[in-house]
């Protein structure tokens, strides 16, 4: 995927799910934990220097692990870059809990999940596609291997 960075600042400035003052430690030899506001906008997660308008950087949550490390760390991997290892510390067992969910739901993968889930039950309840009426029911992405029925021709 690319972008602009017009597009990312832009994007940087909507409201966030979730948004907190953390350490964070990038993937590089050498890197140290530095204090970084950190934002999850949609299936992005920008980071900030503080007080700081403009993101330093921005990870799109996708083929990506989220792990906890240790009762307030956790880290993202990056599936096609293993050693591309991000770790975040948070300020209590708490906050890094909800933090690896909202990043978990953030992604593609789980957005999907949930749209096949819901048509399915859409479905089932109504006997109704209801991506039909967007005209997106046949795409690919969209199709449920255990299946709705073939839409009527």
């Amino acid at each position: 995927m690319r972008f602009n960075e017009k597009e990312l600042v832009f994007l940087s400035r909507q409201p966030s799910e979730r948004a907190a003052e953390l350490g964070m430690k990038g993937p590089k030899k050498g890197d140290v934990v530095k204090r970084r506001v950190v934002k999850l906008i949609v299936n992005f997660l920008f980071y900030f220097r503080i007080d700081e308008d403009e993101p330093i950087g921005a990870l799109l949550l996708e083929q990506c692990r989220v792990e906890r490390e240790d009762d307030q760390v956790f880290s993202i991997v990056f599936l096609d870059e293993a050693e591309r290892k991000y770790l975040f510390e948070c300020d209590s067992q708490e906050q890094c809990v909800e933090w690896i969910d909202a990043i978990v739901k953030a992604s593609y993968e789980s957005m999907r999940k949930n749209l096949i889930y819901y048509r399915t039950e859409i479905h089932r309840l109504t006997g109704k596609d209801p991506l039909e009426q967007y005209g997106i029911s046949d795409e690919t992405r969209f199709q449920v291997n255990s299946g709705l029925p073939p839409a009527d021709t």
